[in-house]
């Protein structure tokens, strides 16, 4: 049994865009390791039903694979802590109050302030609502 298996197994359901994409990195840092489950992939990939969607898990796949082999070029590297590393590493959640506005990595302070690349009202769009004449 892999590492893939020990942390995710192999007996979902149903899985959404992002536990998929999540699964194929998975599955690219174990196929790093010679750890390769094709059936797994295959079935991750065909869970997936937009062109964008199975896109999205390919990328994570070879990502994942990418990073794995980066991370221990020469095997000499434990593979537990590459994983642990890669796959299990800490999740940053970033509250929304809490986004950047400003400054170097954020917003700058005009475009922050322009209140119209927010959607707008449809009450408040008299350019959309219909002509007086034909409500009649």
């Amino acid at each position: 049994m892999g590492l893939y298996d020990e942390k995710y197994g192999t007996s979902w359901s149903a899985l959404d865009q992002d536990e998929a994409t999540e699964r194929a990195y998975a599955l690219g840092v174990a196929e790093s390791f010679g750890e390769y489950d094709r059936e797994e992939f295959e079935a991750v990939h065909d869970e997936m039903d937009t062109a964008y969607a199975k896109s999205m898990v390919e990328l994570a796949f070879r990502e994942g694979k990418n990073e794995g082999r980066e991370a221990a070029p020469t095997g000499d590297a434990d593979e537990e802590a590459v994983w642990d590393e890669l796959v299990e590493g800490e999740v940053v959640t970033v509250d929304e109050d809490e986004l950047p506005t400003g400054g170097r990595d954020g917003l700058p302070e005009a475009v922050d302030k322009f209140g119209g690349i927010e959607k707008p009202d449809p009450d408040e769009i008299d350019a959309t609502d219909r002509p007086d004449f034909l409500d009649k």
